[in-house]
């Protein structure tokens, strides 16, 4: 019988660098042949957006809140020296130059490798997200399906 352990990561920020660090950690545990479930609420949820304007009923202030956030993986910020966006277009060449994994590749790469990403249907509902405005490939789940992960876990980050 196979052994597997189970990580589970809180993707809490929206931010560049701190969504590259989740991706990462969650593709080398899954590649070390971990069960990996990432769990996406509030800010976090804005990596999980599709980069197009999706049309879906909302109400004025969840169409603010949309308006106002970043669409999609590789239209984040950094978290620390942002500039109005140039800090993460710097970060983006000279990660390209180094022939670092982008965050858009990561994605792909935790999809192809059964990583479960589940988004928080509370959250959604806060900041005014619908399913259809989000990546395919998703879970919808609230807190007390993260916990449940979350306790089968030996490690469980919150990022």
């Amino acid at each position: 019988m196979e052994n597997k352990t189970k990580k589970t990561i809180i993707v809490f920020s929206g931010d560049l660098d701190k969504a590259m660090a989740a991706f990462i950690i969650a593709n080398g545990a899954a590649a070390m042949g971990d069960e990996v479930t990432m769990f996406f609420t509030f800010w976090g949820l804005n990596i999980l957006r599709k980069a197009q304007k999706i049309r879906a009923k909302k109400s004025f202030l969840q169409g603010m809140f949309g308006g106002m956030m970043p669409r999609g993986a590789g239209r984040l910020g950094l978290s620390k020296m942002n500039f109005g966006g140039m800090g993460a277009k710097m970060m983006k060449m000279v990660m390209k130059q180094q022939n670092v994994t982008s965050l858009e590749e990561l994605i792909a790469t935790a999809k192809e490798q059964g990583i479960k990403m589940v988004a928080c249907t509370m959250s959604m509902g806060v900041m005014g997200f619908k399913e259809e405005e989000l990546i395919d490939g998703l879970e919808f789940a609230g807190v007390a399906s993260y916990l449940g992960e979350a306790d089968e876990a030996n490690v469980n980050l919150f990022i």
